[in-house]
């Protein structure tokens, strides 16, 4: 009896401390949305969002111009990209407040894949010069100026755009790593699940460039789009369930995490690999929370059986953005951008990817400016580029020639 109490006791002791935690925690999470601009101080546009909600609270404010630190470049963004990440933060589900503010956002800035040209550098920086064009990865930024660590960022090959480049970052370096979480090498057979998705259209090519035999699971307007990014085999959802084939494949590049874990056993050769990449489309979806707990349970599962599930956490590094960087400078990927729209057009992007059926990457273009010459730079002149275009469709379909 006597311990029966003291656990009574302890257990509301904890109840207790979790509900003044929770108190706490939650009125004193605020943000920087108050804070003026200091007298005489730069002056910016970026995309803010203050409190959660649906898309309309991404609003366009002028906020203080950011200043470099020692090993940081100040970068003019000239095209940023949205992510799944970036529509989960804004709607603010229960999981993430408790990492990211629980009332309100910590952090208010909006994207995180950029392409732009660097303006300003701190003194620890020699590998980049004022006049570079750059891609990278950086919180807040569909802004007109971030401020990046040099190790985050690559040199945009010159025969990709703005538009394209600024595509690339969050979503290329989880397709790249998740192929390389599955140990991708040459001759395998790679089935890509979500196939046409901003994560999913790097994973094809980026599986190409490999040598490997691709195999593309999109819907049936997207299709044309796979075999156009070098897809070896394509299969359309709504008319065949990919599962029931007898195809077994190395390696199974799952963006989607729509099917059984026993479904997707039975698709892997003995010893091949199912990266866990995704849980479908961006925005709040019924079964969502059922993808993710299934990912978690898949991964343990596969230490009993021959085939591996693997879950990975994407990372911001240099050196792979240079591999991004090399890859598209060859030709053997080209970012596939949908639609484009302008700084004050953020909410109808993103409005639009919350609704699922996005295909490749939306991108966020952002006003040019004059040089002090008072000319524009030679890529001011060149437009959004997809593959709707005849020199992109060119580009993405050379000849595949790396092995790497």
């Amino acid at each position: 009896m006597k311990w029966k109490r003291i656990l009574k006791r302890s257990a509301l002791v904890v109840v207790v401390l979790l509900f003044v935690w929770f108190q706490v925690a939650y009125w004193s999470s605020t943000n920087d949305c108050q804070r003026s601009i200091p007298p005489g101080g730069e002056r910016m546009k970026a995309i803010k969002f203050c409190e959660y909600g649906p898309p309309d609270i991404l609003k366009l404010e002028e906020v203080e111009k950011p200043v470099p630190k020692d090993n940081e470049l100040l970068v003019r963004v000239r095209a940023a990209s949205l992510n799944f990440i970036d529509a989960g933060l804004v709607r603010g589900p229960s999981v993430l407040r408790l990492m990211v503010g629980l009332r309100k956002p910590k952090f208010t800035g909006f994207g995180r894949d950029f392409a732009g040209v660097v303006e300003a550098t701190g003194k620890d920086v020699t590998e980049f010069k004022p006049g570079d064009q750059i891609f990278g990865v950086k919180w807040g930024a569909i802004a007109e100026y971030v401020c990046v660590r040099k190790d985050r960022v690559a040199l945009k090959p010159a025969n990709i755009t703005f538009e394209q480049a600024g595509a690339v970052g969050l979503a290329g370096l989880t397709a790249l790593q998740g192929l390389q979480t599955g140990k991708i090498h040459a001759g395998e057979k790679v089935l890509i699940n979500g196939a046409s998705g901003g994560v999913g259209t790097f994973a094809l090519q980026i599986a190409k460039a490999f040598d490997t035999e691709v195999t593309a699971v999109c819907s049936t307007r997207n299709v044309e789009i796979a075999r156009t990014l070098g897809a070896d085999h394509v299969i359309d959802y709504t008319k065949e369930d990919f599962t029931k084939r007898e195809e077994r494949y190395d390696l199974l590049f799952d963006n989607v995490n729509n099917h059984s874990f026993s479904e997707r056993r039975l698709l892997l050769k003995p010893g091949g690999i199912c990266v866990l990449a995704g849980i479908g489309s961006a925005g709040l979806h019924k079964g969502q929370l059922g993808r993710i707990a299934g990912n978690f349970t898949a991964a343990w599962r596969s230490r009993f059986v021959d085939q591996k599930f693997e879950s990975y956490v994407t990372t911001s590094n240099q050196a792979d953005l240079k591999f991004l960087s090399d890859l598209m400078a060859e030709g053997k990927v080209t970012p596939f951008v949908e639609k484009t729209y302008s700084l004050d057009q953020t909410a109808d992007a993103l409005r639009y990817f919350e609704e699922g059926h996005a295909r490749g990457k939306l991108v966020i273009k952002i006003s040019a400016v004059v040089t002090s010459t008072g000319e524009l730079t030679p890529d001011e002149y060149v437009p959004a580029t997809g593959l709707w275009e005849t020199e992109t469709m060119r580009s993405v379909g050379r000849p595949r020639e790396v092995n790497h």
